[in-house]
């Protein structure tokens, strides 16, 4: 029986998803577990984002109680890492879905739904180092790397693959390209490295601003590192010549720790949310310390595959034809 080119493409689109999940929890030690789609308001759990993104409500009748649609697990996966008593060097990793109403402009690689490779791996305190994010970053390159030789055995993958990814702090980014927008320095790095891993993003750069916007509660953007400039956090991009830019595939970092947390809300003038139980948990300690992030499935097949639009990788609403119906008096 003949397949049609949607067929293909939803088999295709199956076998970037099956391969990559498998080849990250290899390669970072992670057990998949099954995510939240929503969670209590007010728990300090959600994820901020750039701080004006308003979540979805979800009133839940039977508790009578607010609820909210994930913007992502950044939160909700170290709370479970220290419940569930996890060892140093293991994690998790979610199936995510997410809603992000709020979305700014919708495009090519934007969209309302969300979906992640969300994950979480438990580290030693003396682990908080540049060498630990860049040991996990290439951790994820290989994954990544193992995708497309599975999917392209005639080695006919239009992208030529570097050998490592390139480091670059956005600072020293900013240096290289001072006269360029934040998003225009990226599409040059990357066009030039192909797979490139921007460290430092969320603080105040040497003009005053930031490369991009990160909320002050799960990424740390602060601490002094061995590098000449702060940040324990970053994204990872790569070339995508049929949109002939950038294309971000993940954020992801070092996860605050007390002293970090309390300088960053400070940072955001967010002092207040100190008081809330999520903070309350790290603040005493009582979480373990973590890396982790989120890998836009949407976007790994994008660039995997090679689509030049997000639409290719989701499901769309189907414009059903408009009938007359005749009813019955």
């Amino acid at each position: 029986m003949k397949t049609s080119t949607f067929a293909q493409q939803q088999l295709r689109l199956s076998q970037v998803k099956h391969q990559f999940a498998s080849a990250l929890a290899q390669q970072l030690q992670l057990i998949p577990v099954q995510a939240p789609l929503i969670m209590a308001a007010g728990s300090g759990m959600q994820d901020g984002l750039a701080g004006h993104e308003q979540p979805v409500k979800v009133h839940v009748q039977a508790e009578q109680r607010d609820y909210e649609v994930v913007h992502s697990l950044a939160k909700w996966k170290r709370a479970l890492l220290g419940q569930q008593q996890f060892a140093a060097g293991s994690g998790i990793v979610t199936d995510m879905r997410a809603l992000r109403p709020d979305e700014e402009k919708l495009s090519e690689r934007h969209s309302v739904l969300v979906e992640q490779w969300d994950w979480e791996r438990v580290i030693q305190p003396q682990e908080r180092t540049i060498a630990t994010l860049k040991e996990t970053v290439r951790g994820i390159y290989s994954a990544l790397k193992q995708t497309i030789q599975a999917l392209y055995p005639d080695e006919s993958f239009p992208v030529q693959l570097p050998a490592d990814v390139t480091f670059i702090h956005a600072e020293q980014l900013r240096q290289a390209y001072p006269d360029l927008t934040p998003k225009q320095r990226e599409r040059a790095i990357t066009q030039q490295r192909t797979v490139v891993f921007i460290i430092g993003i969320g603080g105040a750069l040497g003009d005053g601003e930031k490369h991009d916007v990160r909320a002050p509660d799960y990424d740390d953007w602060t601490s002094e590192t061995d590098l000449e400039w702060g940040g324990l956090n970053g994204d990872l991009l790569v070339w995508h010549p049929l949109l002939d830019d950038a294309l971000e595939l993940s954020s992801m970092g070092i996860r605050v720790d007390a002293p970090a947390l309390l300088r960053q809300l400070e940072l955001s003038g967010k002092q207040h949310h100190a008081q809330l139980p999520w903070h309350r948990l790290v603040l005493s300690g009582q979480l373990p310390q973590t890396i982790g992030g989120g890998i836009g499935q949407s976007r790994v097949a994008m660039w995997v595959l090679q689509y030049d639009h997000i639409r290719a990788t989701q499901a769309t609403l189907l414009d059903l034809p408009q009938q007359s119906v005749s009813v019955a008096a």
